[in-house]
């Protein structure tokens, strides 16, 4: 992440600031096992959070029209994803199933794993990050449907809170075609295999 913006704390505060979180979790900043942990974490962070510095829109705008009249479902399967929830900044793993029903145009299929990832690398709950992914595809490449549907096991429930390990929870988006037309939905959740029986690994 770029230090552009003059109202964001320099590298330098936000190293001093995980300090200040070691020194109130009880340990010594100071000790040698820790000496370098304020950077590394702060290097962890410009990863974990990197979607903030992305344009979802950007990623989908290169279409391709040469489809030799394609109209069917196109469906991205499985995209594995890593993102941290805004309450307790803990982590939150899944997949994602991505489709959509083009209307002449269609879109490189990385670029759908990307937008995943543009969203998952931000502060995130899960129902507000399927409906931007799925809304984000709607806007640029203007199909006749939209479907997403995320599969997640969220850290904040599973390693503290209610402790519950091997919860998922599973959101749906859908849109135009997907939305209206039941046997287009049924189609979709057919190809994806019912979510979620098992694990988000």
């Amino acid at each position: 992440m770029e230090e552009s913006d003059p109202s964001r704390p320099t590298r330098e505060a936000a190293e001093a600031a995980v300090r200040t979180l070691l020194r109130w979790a009880g340990d010594d900043p100071a000790r040698e096992g820790l000496l370098d942990t304020p950077a590394r974490v702060v290097r962890a962070y410009e990863e974990y959070f990197s979607g903030y510095a992305q344009d979802p829109e950007e990623v989908l705008l290169r279409t391709f029209e040469e489809v030799d009249g394609y109209d069917e479902v196109v469906i991205l399967r499985g995209i594995r994803f890593e993102s941290h929830c805004e309450h307790h900044m803990a982590p939150i793993i899944g997949k994602a199933h991505v489709a959509y029903l083009p209307d002449r145009r269609v879109v490189g299929i990385s670029k759908l794993a990307r937008l995943v990832d543009t969203y998952a690398k931000r502060l995130q709950i899960q129902e507000k990050m399927t409906a931007q992914i799925a809304n984000a595809i709607d806007t640029v490449l203007k199909p006749r449907g939209v479907a997403v549907v995320i599969e997640a096991a969220h850290q904040c429930m599973t390693a503290r809170g209610a402790h519950k390990p091997g919860t998922v929870m599973v959101t749906s988006r859908m849109l135009g075609s997907f939305r209206d037309d039941p046997a287009t939905r049924r189609e979709f959740l057919a190809l994806i295999g019912s979510p979620s029986s098992g694990s988000c690994s």
